[in-house]
């Protein structure tokens, strides 16, 4: 079975409560940036009025990974597309390949990682929801069955 998030953009009231419990999640230095960062996975923004979240889309073929030469980063069969640390090279290819922006550089730490949303695949696992989607207030992101979220 493969999960995933879905987001609907007229539930969201941006509380910015998905952003503060990813970073707590994931043990990020505080501080919610306006746009995501190796630091901060996902955010809200706000565009003309409505709130939007910008975070990994988890693709079903994502291009990342594609283009990783050591397989540092990967698709799970449940969904998440994940970062393994200690395969990288730091050769950032996945960085330029990603249509989204989504995966980014530490380029102020000596031995730097990429970071992004790995859709909690720890919690995922355990049989939980994401961090984000058990936080949300109004439902406005979702977690669930991909299929279903599609269908939805």
């Amino acid at each position: 079975m493969s999960f995933g998030l879905l987001f609907d953009s007229t539930r969201c009231i941006g509380c910015g409560a998905c952003a503060a419990a990813c970073k707590e999640q994931n043990a990020l230095p505080d501080g919610i940036e306006n746009r995501t960062t190796a630091y901060t996975w996902t955010t809200v923004e706000k565009r003309n009025g409505h709130h939007v979240r910008r975070m990994c889309m988890h693709c079903v073929t994502p291009t990342c990974a594609s283009v990783c030469p050591v397989g540092a980063l990967h698709r799970l069969e449940t969904g998440p597309v994940v970062y393994d640390s200690g395969k990288c090279i730091g050769c950032r290819y996945c960085v330029m390949a990603c249509p989204f922006g989504v995966p980014k550089y530490q380029w102020d730490r000596p031995v730097p990682v990429v970071g992004k949303c790995g859709m909690c695949a720890s919690r995922l696992a355990a049989g939980q929801a994401t961090a984000c989607a058990s936080v949300c207030p109004t439902g406005a992101t979702m977690f669930g069955e991909r299929d279903a979220l599609v269908a939805e």
